[in-house]
């Protein structure tokens, strides 16, 4: 209730002494509010910081998860595994996953003679840029044979295999890219995990620019995202006898050409291998591995250039392609014929890597 003296000295004094509570409540309001705004500011900036924190808690949980049940089980952790522990101490950038087959030795040597450093420069590349670059492939069904002995006597040679415990088969990609994952994170401890088919031109340097713009995010999921029909007919590629679940169209994912996780993915796909479902499409099996989680999913259109003179005339406008490849055969249509010239037209150039800052 106001009290307002009859006398106009009497107004003037209570409204002064009115004003100034006044003024005190509105600067104690502005400093209040000027507080709130800081704390949001610091909370903004730390959140990144703290969900990766939180990240890296898990990780380490899921690896001691592992450790236990092999343990417990009796299983011996694989001698790979044991080597990659000391691995595990020095931090990498990325693993590059190549997927390749046994029948692909021309492949591997296309790749070889152009985007993946040799001998000493690949080494060279692990130890200074932090980045590992390896032919991913399993086993034949009869262990030791003929397939499997070619592949040692190529991996003695090069030293660029990383043998899988799988067992190769064209309707196995989306368990060869399950395995991938889990071991690749438990031999290297990287920030990024990258599949990509060995008809694919890669510039590696542009990758681990763009890679490196997304590293204060936890969980990401980059590629060329798409969508399609799913296809019902028995007999036709890429066929899936579970096409029910899906409707009319398959959800948005990254085509299967080549793909980018980050850790937390990886190791979310290593602790929960055993109940992660298979679909007959590889890449459709690894989104729906992530569509109900907190995953931010980069739709990047420089991971699926086509060949010259597409991936050549954005890089002379200075848009460098990280991947080119032809849709119409979900690679480079005969890329051990043309893969010299994809690179000769599209690569980035030698120095680019060395000098490339991340």
């Amino acid at each position: 209730m106001w009290i307002i003296s009859e006398t106009k000295e009497g107004i003037t004094r209570t409204t002064t002494v009115e004003a100034e509570r006044l003024k005190l409540v509105s600067e104690n309001c502005i400093t209040k509010f000027l507080q709130q705004q800081d704390i949001k500011l610091v909370s903004k900036d730390n959140f990144g910081i703290l969900d990766k924190t939180i990240s890296n808690l898990e990780i380490e949980l899921a690896e001691a998860k592992a450790a236990q049940e092999s343990i417990i089980s009796g299983v011996p952790i694989s001698e790979e595994i044991e080597k990659g522990e000391s691995r595990r101490k020095r931090k990498y950038f990325m693993v590059v996953g190549i997927n390749t087959a046994f029948s692909s030795r021309k492949r591997r040597d296309s790749v070889r003679a152009t985007w993946m450093p040799q001998g000493e420069k690949r080494r060279k590349l692990e130890e200074e840029k932090g980045i590992i670059i390896r032919f991913v492939i399993g086993h034949s069904a009869t262990l030791g044979g003929i397939l499997d002995k070619a592949i040692e006597a190529e991996d003695k040679k090069h030293g660029d295999f990383l043998r899988l415990d799988h067992i190769e088969g064209y309707l196995e990609l989306s368990a060869k890219t399950k395995t991938y994952f889990a071991t690749a994170v438990n031999l290297w401890d990287a920030e990024y995990y990258i599949k990509v088919d060995d008809d694919v031109h890669v510039n590696i340097a542009t990758l681990v620019e763009t890679l490196a713009r997304h590293r204060t995010k936890p969980r990401i999921y980059i590629g060329c995202m798409k969508s399609g029909p799913v296809l019902s007919r028995k007999g036709v590629r890429y066929h899936e006898p579970e096409y029910w679940k899906f409707g009319d169209k398959y959800f948005r994912h990254a085509t299967g050409q080549i793909y980018a996780i980050s850790k937390d993915l990886a190791t979310y796909i290593s602790a929960n291998q055993h109940v992660l479902h298979k679909y007959t499409n590889e890449d459709v099996s690894l989104g729906a591995w992530f569509i109900g989680l907190d995953v931010q999913h980069i739709d990047d259109r420089r991971l699926c250039c086509g060949t010259p003179p597409d991936c050549e005339w954005k890089a002379q406008a200075g848009n460098v392609c990280v991947a080119s490849f032809d849709w119409t055969c979900s690679g480079i249509c005969r890329s051990v014929d043309r893969m010299k010239e994809v690179h000769r037209h599209c690569g980035e150039g030698e120095n680019a890597l060395w000098k490339a800052a991340f």
